[in-house]
This record gives structure tokens, C-alpha cells and sequence, in this order.
């Protein structure tokens, strides 16, 4: 039985506008979420079950829409709401564009997003996750329920920040999502915190790459009952990452857990060193050993200019440069046809680099250190030369001029709107960096 009707209203308790529920979205163990009218804008409306209708949470939700949302991205509470003929009280937040899926969706083959797809969501939550923590809040309850993401672009929201609380204060309340939680909030050690939501963080980002969990192998496959005893030791107790470059007591087993060893070898080896990290040093010293959101931001930008596409299927690949070094400058075959793969031209800026791909582009963080990364307006673009199909460039879509400097040592002015050919060894002076043009 729903407690709210469809044409039912409530009152906004500031502002107090009528909001009129329209259409049930949903339920959990908290309340129900519907979709709503407010003043003729549409919006979500939750409005809490009796027994979940304390006062803490009243105040909490105070808290929160006070302080406003970190980012965008944060399906954030923007004011409460009562009614004198309903139990209780809830809240209106942004209603959810149906372009965004669940991330059960990737799970279940529902959805099947791009490498780099997955790189942008990675990038997004790391980003967003970031911003969260450095307001002294905590989330709490990082899983899949409440992260949605766009399968095309890599676009997420993220909901449900009603449980998110002041980082040292989540004294009550949830305490995170089984499989998702730190292991020392499943051995009752912990609260969660910050630094338990950089464990769930790493989880969920594993998830979504490897489409498996990092810590069920062997040991899991090996459970006759998954009983709680069963999963406090094995995510709690005696957690062991399935791909512990010191511990093989615990590999993936080849049929259960078949995703883990196909995608595991497919990602450059920067982001397996994380995961690697994350899982074994994030467990024996929480406090100083797991990652941050930072380094996950930076990974997942490298990430994305890491993808060159199969001249046969298409497929995204990455260029990895350990990988190289191990096979002598002769990348893997394709992971999706088998075939040979060639490498594109590449740029190296400030130690980095970034393959040079029919539709790459360049943004204000590749060529000025002092910026964040921000991808909504390009500054750089690769582009086919109008009569000679065979030439490509770099073009300057920026407002200042390049110079560069070719292999012969000719220096030239590449102003706004013209390119630069892309030849081995020209260096390109961006104004606050350089890069230069390899094969």
C-alpha cells in the first residue's frame, strides 16, 4: 500500500509551495520516492516510512539542504515537506533524467558502455566523491542502488544523500550495503566515515570495470552456505583481493568468475596497480594505505586518453606503456577480434599521453597544470585535411596562439582555427606546457 496517492499534495516546509505526487517510482527500506509537481517543475518526492521519520533525521536533512550539494551530480534534498494528513515528512530533490541507468544495468548485460564510457563514470564519481568529503561529509552507502550512470557518455548521478552525514557524526543510521562495506565496519570496528567510503568507492569503481567483485574468488566459490559467518570472514575477517600479487589463495575460478579474468588483463597495468592497492594495502592500514579519490581521478583521465580504436572492429583498446616495454614495442593483439592492432600518433604532454584518434580531443587540463579537469569545451581537436584524406591534424580551437616546432627545427605560429600536421617530432608550445608528437 503506498502512502502517498497519485494527485495527493504535501506542502514544502520553507517555501511552502504545494507539491503534488503523480506517479510511484519506487520503495526501499526507508520510505517511498515519487514522481512530483512543484510549482509546475517536476521533481522526485521521498517521504519516509513512520519508523524512519525520527527526528535525527529530520535534523540531518536540515544539515544537508543548508549546506547544498557538492556538486551537480548529487541528487541533492532541496526541502522538506510535511503534510497535516500524512505521517511523517519528506523531501523534494531533482527527479532523475530516464537517460541514466542503474548500475545493476552493466551488471546484468542490461547496458554496455564504451571503455571510455566507464573511464568519464569513474572520473565523474572519484570527482564528485572528492568534492563530498572535502565539505567534512561522509556518504555512507556507496553501492550500486545509489550511483546511476548515462551508458553513452558516462554521465552519473548519485542519490539517495539523505544517509550521507558530518564525517564523525554517523553515529546511527545505516551503516553501508553488504559486499560494499570497509572490512572494519563488517568486524564492528569502525563507523562509517571517509575513509570507509574510499573502500566502497574502490569496490563500486571495480565493479564497473571488471564486472565482478574484488574480493569473491575461490574462497567464495568454495562456500557451501552463504550464511553471515560465511560473509563476515570472507569480507570482513579474512578479506583477500582476488588478484593479491602476494597471496594466490584466492584467485578467480575460472568458470564462476569468468569476467574478473577476461577484463582484469584488459586494463593498462597504472589502473590494476590502484586496484592492487586499494585491496591489499587498503585493508591491512585503512588510514594511510587505500586510495584516494584524487589518484582515481587522475587514473580514469589517463584512462580516457589511454583508448586508441582496432583498425578492423573498432573496438577501444589501451595503450600501455609497461605492457610495451614488455613486448618490445608490439602492443596485444585485440581484445574483440584477435587482430593485430596498430598504434596511432600520440602526444606526450608533461609525461603524459594521449592518443591521437580520429575524434581525440583536448581539454584546459592537458595543456595548463594549474587547471582541474573540465571537459565541457575542447581546446584542441584531430582533424582530417580537406583535400588530402590521408593527412591529419591537431586543431588549435583554443583563443591564443601555438608555436611549434618541427623535427628540421622550423618554428612556426599556429594561430586560433588553423592546425598543425601531425609529424613525428614536432613539439608544441601550448603557452604553460609542451608537448611533442610521437609514433
Amino acid at each position: 500500500m503506498q502512502i502517498l496517492k497519485p494527485g495527493q499534495s504535501v506542502q514544502t516546509v520553507t517555501s511552502e509551495m504545494v507539491c503534488t505526487a503523480e506517479k510511484f517510482l519506487g520503495g526501499g527500506g526507508q520510505g517511498e520516492v515519487y514522481k512530483a509537481d512543484l510549482g509546475g517543475q517536476e521533481v522526485a518526492l521521498k517521504w519516509y516510512f513512520p519508523a524512519q521519520a525520527t527526528p535525527e533525521q529530520h535534523t540531518a536533512l536540515e544539515t544537508l539542504i543548508k549546506k547544498g550539494p557538492p556538486t551537480e551530480k548529487f541528487l541533492w534534498p532541496i526541502e522538506l515537506t510535511s503534510s497535516p494528513d500524512v505521517p511523517g515528512f519528506g523531501y523534494v530533490m531533482p527527479l532523475r533524467p530516464a537517460k541514466y541507468k542503474s548500475i545493476v544495468d552493466l551488471m546484468k548485460g542490461r547496458a554496455d558502455p564504451t571503455f571510455r564510457a566507464l573511464a568519464t563514470a569513474g572520473l565523474e564519481l572519484a570527482d564528485s566523491f572528492l568534492a563530498l568529503h572535502a565539505m567534512g561529509l561522509c556518504y555512507r552507502d556507496i553501492s550500486f542502488g545509489n550511483v546511476f550512470f548515462a551508458p553513452d557518455t558516462g554521465e552519473i548521478l548519485i542519490c539517495d544523500n539523505d544517509n550521507v552525514a558530518v564525517d564523525g557524526e554517523a553515529e546511527g543510521g545505516i551503516l553501508g550495503t553488504p559486499r560494499f562495506m570497509a572490512p572494519e565496519i563488517v568486524r564492528g570496528e569502525a563507523l562509517p566515515s571517509m575513509q570507509t567510503d574510499l573502500f566502497s568507492l574502490a569496490v563500486l569503481l571495480f565493479y564497473m570495470l571488471m564486472v565482478h567483485h574484488p574480493l569473491e574468488g575461490s574462497r567464495e566459490s568454495a562456500i557451501k552456505c552463504m550464511d553471515l559467518p560465511a560473509m563476515n570472514k570472507l569480507y570482513g575477517t579474512e578479506p583477500v583481493f582476488i588478484f593479491d600479487p602476494n597471496n594466490d589463495t584466492n584467485r578467480p575460478d575460472p568458470v564462476y568468475h569468468a569476467n574478473a579474468n577476461t577484463y582484469w588483463p584488459l586494463y593498462p597495468q597504472f589502473i590494476r596497480d590502484l586496484f592492487i592497492k586499494a585491496f591489499t594495502d587498503g585493508i591491512k592500514d585503512p588510514l594511510n594505505g587505500r586510495v584516494r579519490e584524487s589518484e582515481w581521478r587522475g587514473a580514469m583521465v589517463r584512462m580516457r586518453d589511454a583508448i586508441f580504436y582496432c583498425a578492423h572492429c573498432d573496438a577501444d583498446n589501451f595503450y600501455d606503456a609497461d605492457a610495451l616495454k614488455a613486448s618490445n614495442g608490439k602492443p596485444a593483439p585485440c581484445w574483440s577480434c584477435g587482430q593485430e592492432l596498430v598504434l596511432p600518433p600520440r602526444i606526450r604532454i608533461d609525461g603524459q599521453i594521449v592518443m591521437l584518434n580520429r575524434d581525440t580531443q583536448l581539454f584546459l587540463h592537458h595543456i595548463d597544470p594549474n587547471k582541474m579537469y573540465d571537459f565541457t569545451k575542447p581546446v584542441a581537436e584531430i582533424n582530417q585535411h580537406p583535400q588530402k584524406p590521408n593527412i591529419w591534424g591537431l586543431k588549435n580551437l583554443n583563443d591564443e596562439k601555438w608555436v611549434i616546432t618541427t623535427s628540421d627545427g622550423t618554428i612556426k605560429d599556429v594561430e586560433p582555427g588553423r592546425s598543425v600536421t601531425l609529424a613525428v617530432g614536432t613539439r608544441i608550445n601550448f603557452g604553460k606546457i609542451e608537448g611533442e608528437i610521437r609514433l
